[in-house]
């Protein structure tokens, strides 16, 4: 039964991270002011980065860098 749950949870993993892929969003796509970084305002822009975005900001500056926007795949 455990493997089974594993198995599930890293298909479901898996998918929602090849559907954020799907989408079309790229950090160079909402990093809109090509500063290397991607404010709050910039991540507005899409709301699966928006509603993970503190989670993503592990350094807590208010930006994502590439790899923490990385993380979010």
């Amino acid at each position: 039964m455990k493997t089974t749950n594993t198995l599930l949870a890293m298909a479901i993993l898996a998918s929602s991270s090849a559907a954020f892929a799907d989408s079309g969003t790229t950090f160079e796509s909402l990093d809109v002011d090509g500063n290397g970084s991607i404010s709050k305002e910039e991540a507005s822009a899409n709301a699966e980065v928006m509603a993970k975005f503190d989670e993503l900001d592990i350094d807590g500056n208010g930006e994502l860098s590439p790899e923490e926007f990385a993380n979010i795949e």
